[in-house]
């Protein structure tokens, strides 16, 4: 069997160790109401997103103050004459100066066994303009690439941008990294020159966060199908390099019920995390970066 290089392993495991001390627990719950079941938060230039599934596909904005998020009194809608386009918001892949995506889940039975994904490509600047979609729907592509559903967010591998995207089930799962332009004009994401790189994670992925000063890609997790918290730290590039994730830290917590999107805010020691329950949907969460 192959040894590794002494001197490798030396960086392997400082790096190993450094990540694996990471800790990270919840301070305090507030509850955002008229989101439906919140899906997502979004952290863009000091604006914060939420987004959920109410009648309506629906975001609205707020600014964080202290250990609250005040409401701005803007509320967005993914609607075009009033129909529902984005109803099950499931992610929002933002960069200045690439396309914007928005993934959505669409129920195909009633019994909401079978699902379709999709990623629609927005001119994200005229939405927040107008507060709807409505002439701001550039494109909606099939992510029949995926195995189960579709949670867009923008990733940066080897000093190129690209928008990541995880599967929710515990089979097969997989975190897809698709070409941001060739994404833009597909009609689905099997087409050619789409799909760059991917890589096996394990189960229950209900969103993405990439972490860009220290190239990891946070997999926002359910620790069984739809109940407890989890926060998985990959090392982006060895994950893509194994074609499996490279785990650097776990997180779990004691809360117990769906938790659907997490962002960092301008401090790497702090950050909020969303659920879909109504009462306490909100969590405001501190983080340690301890060296060995």
């Amino acid at each position: 069997m192959k040894t590794l290089n002494p001197i490798l392993l030396l960086i392997v495991m400082f790096f190993v160790a450094r990540y694996n001390k990471t800790d990270g627990k919840i301070t305090k719950n507030i509850t955002v109401d008229s989101l439906g079941a919140c899906q997502g938060i979004s952290y863009q230039n000091g604006r914060y997103f939420l987004y959920g599934d109410r009648e309506v596909g629906v975001m609205r904005e707020y600014q964080l103050q202290k250990d609250s998020l005040i409401y701005q009194n803007k509320e967005y809608r993914f609607t075009v004459k009033g129909e529902n386009i984005i109803k099950h918001p499931t992610g929002i892949a933002y960069r200045r100066g690439l396309p914007t995506f928005v993934g959505n889940s669409v129920r195909q039975n009633a019994e909401g066994t079978v699902w379709k994904a999709v990623i629609n490509c927005v001119n994200w600047e005229g939405f927040l303009k107008a507060k709807t979609l409505e002439g701001n729907l550039i494109k909606t592509i099939e992510d029949d690439a995926c195995i189960q559903g579709t949670r867009p967010e923008y990733v940066n591998y080897k000093g190129k941008w690209f928008v990541a995207t995880a599967d929710y089930g515990n089979k097969a799962n997989e975190v897809r990294l698709y070409d941001p332009k060739a994404l833009s004009k597909a009609n689905k994401t099997s087409e050619k020159g789409v799909l760059y790189k991917k890589f096996t994670c394990s189960p229950w992925v209900q969103n993405l966060h990439w972490i860009a000063d220290k190239g990891i890609l946070v997999l926002i997790q359910n620790q069984i199908e739809g109940r407890k918290w989890r926060l998985t730290f990959l090392d982006l590039d060895k994950s893509i390099s194994s074609g499996h994730e490279t785990v650097l830290a776990v997180i779990d917590t004691d809360k117990a019920d769906e938790l659907e999107g997490f962002t960092f805010t301008d401090s790497a020691d702090s950050g909020i995390a969303v659920s879909s329950s109504r009462k306490n949907n909100v969590s405001f969460m501190d983080f340690s970066w301890s060296k060995p």
